[in-house]
């Protein structure tokens, strides 16, 4: 059985571009996990084996919560928000991966998603030069993100519960995704999840850093 949950393997602009994008309904708080375990047997579910994640950084600007750009192993990962479903949910758009050291002309893209004005004067740019520029520039944050996932599908629809360390503070998450809108909804309302705000990375971990 392939794998739903292995998305967005394009390297590069024009194939992140090829790639249909999933709606995303994700939610935070205490006490999610328990009870997303007790109903998550209400259709027909498939479990798949859980997965530690590498270490992640995420890049925050006040500027805009609509471009999702973070480093996982050692490649510059970027998606922009592109629409929400008449329920509300996310729709964000591979923009492409892109190895380190990155290049002058590809970080000025990302920054650009990012609404965010920065002087580059190097041909190229190393993760760690990288960090330390958003560190330094106002408006924007770098966030040390790590994840234990737990993934799952239910009727075909693409869920997850998550522990979820930000800057080393734990918060609980899990997450419902999908083309199938329709199937995400009543998954969701199987979930005991419906009344919760929708509520993705780049807000979650705002809120550990005060950025809102």
């Amino acid at each position: 059985m392939s794998d739903p949950f292995a998305k967005n393997q394009a390297t590069s602009a024009d194939e992140a571009a090829k790639i249909i994008p999933r709606a995303e309904f994700r939610v935070f708080g205490p006490a999610i996990i328990e009870g997303v375990k007790e109903k998550m047997w209400n259709g027909r579910t498939v479990l798949f084996q859980a997965r530690r994640m590498p270490a992640e950084t995420y890049f925050l600007s006040a500027a805009t919560d609509e471009a999702n750009v973070k480093v996982r192993d050692g490649l510059l990962d970027i998606k922009t928000k592109v629409g929400e479903t008449p329920e509300g949910y996310e729709i964000f758009q591979p923009r492409g991966k892109f190895q380190f050291p990155v290049k002058r002309e590809d970080l000025a893209t990302i920054l650009s998603h990012l609404k965010v004005e920065m002087t580059l004067d190097q041909d190229t740019y190393t993760i760690d030069e990288f960090i330390a520029m958003a560190r330094r520039q106002p408006g924007m944050a770098a966030v040390s993100v790590e994840k234990i996932r737990y993934g799952f599908t239910i009727d075909g629809i693409i869920c997850e519960y998550a522990q979820v360390w930000l800057n080393g503070a734990m918060v609980e998450s899990a997450c419902c995704e999908s083309e199938n809108y329709a199937g995400m909804r009543t998954v969701i309302e199987g979930l005991g999840l419906a009344a919760m705000p929708n509520v993705n990375y780049l807000k979650a971990a705002k809120r550990v850093v005060g950025m809102v």
